[in-house]
């Protein structure tokens, strides 16, 4: 191994492709290539994604090594998304890697999707904090909602997740009753800063444990605006910014209850946040409070860390290179897989 240790990663799982490159746990290139084309229909098509990931990856990895001044033959290894997520977007992704990583003769490494997002924490960046272990991490993302114990680096154990719908997809279903254009969750956020959190009322499903449920709630989002309508037509316009303030503040709070519950059983008062949903001003309002009234000692981690990013990857990459955690042709990308 060279003494500085500089992995290439790539991400593909949805509709977003990155590629960055990391030197040391320090990022020297971390480009994303949004695709608008989901916009138009209100949500990602996975046959549209994968088309706009073959167009978009080879200049996006070339941008990248581009921007970190480092020629692929300097690279130590490839790591790349294996799952989970869409299958049409992993294989273009992994595809691309195992050939990439031929013609340059390195290692390849697989990286479980929801693992990086816990594991950006640990990027070397002058504006996050690296927590150490044990600490208790909330990963919010499109798909997924778990309470994750982290040990250390690569150490992980579930200790609740979501029976049914995610935190971002409460987000992104209740903007679409609100007929708010894709992606919903962020314009929620932005207009319930404008608006009053408790100005209605939603129904929160009670799930023993700390497991989560949320469909349940986008039920109840979806009847309160049906009967609102009815009653008075123009309803979901007029009180846009308070209904926003409404949902979050009831997504943020089972969220807090459950984190809470965690601290609580586990001792851990060191808690972190990651995944797409964790850039919400809502939630990272709410953490901060924690911060200040019960004394956690809280690790928010930098926007550009939060959605999907192939710096999380890389971070991956450098553990795994480390403990020589490899991969080879013969593995396949996966759509769903287990921690």
């Amino acid at each position: 191994m060279s003494k500085d240790l500089t992995i290439l990663a790539i991400e593909s799982s949805c509709d977003d492709t990155s590629a960055a490159v990391l030197v040391n746990r320090t990022v020297q290139s971390n480009i994303v290539a949004n695709q608008d084309i989901h916009q138009k229909y209100g949500g990602v098509v996975p046959e549209l994604a994968s088309r706009a990931h073959q167009a978009n990856i080879v200049p996006v990895v070339d941008a990248a090594l581009k921007e970190a001044n480092i020629g692929i033959m300097n690279v130590d290894a490839i790591a790349y998304t294996q799952g989970p997520g869409l299958m049409g977007s992993l294989l273009v992704g992994s595809s691309f890697s195992k050939s990439l990583s031929l013609a340059a003769n390195c290692p390849l490494i697989p990286v479980h999707h929801m693992q990086a997002h816990v594991m950006a924490h640990f990027v070397k960046d002058d504006a996050m904090r690296t927590p150490n272990g044990p600490f208790l991490c909330l990963t919010v993302s499109g798909g997924h909602t778990q309470i994750i114990r982290v040990n250390a680096p690569m150490e992980f154990e579930v200790l609740g997740e979501t029976i049914d719908d995610a935190a971002g997809e409460a987000f992104d279903k209740a903007a679409k009753i609100l007929e708010l254009p894709y992606p919903g969750g962020p314009l929620i956020d932005r207009y319930a800063k404008e608006g009053d959190p408790n100005k209605f009322t939603f129904s929160k499903p009670k799930v023993d444990g700390l497991n989560f449920s949320f469909s349940g709630l986008k039920t109840s989002i979806l009847y309160f605006l049906r009967d609102a309508e009815q009653s008075e037509p123009g309803f979901r316009k007029r009180h846009l910014n308070d209904i926003c303030a409404s949902i979050q503040h009831s997504i943020v709070d089972v969220l807090m209850q459950k984190i809470e519950k965690a601290v609580i059983e586990t001792g851990i008062n060191k808690v972190a946040i990651a995944g797409g949903v964790s850039a919400n001003s809502g939630l990272r309002k709410a953490l901060e409070d924690r911060s200040s009234r019960l004394g956690w000692d809280v690790y928010i981690p930098s926007f550009q860390y939060c959605t999907d990013n192939a710096a999380m990857i890389g971070i991956v990459g450098h553990y795994a290179f480390e403990k020589g955690l490899f991969g080879d042709l013969s593995q396949g990308s996966r759509a769903r897989m287990s921690w």
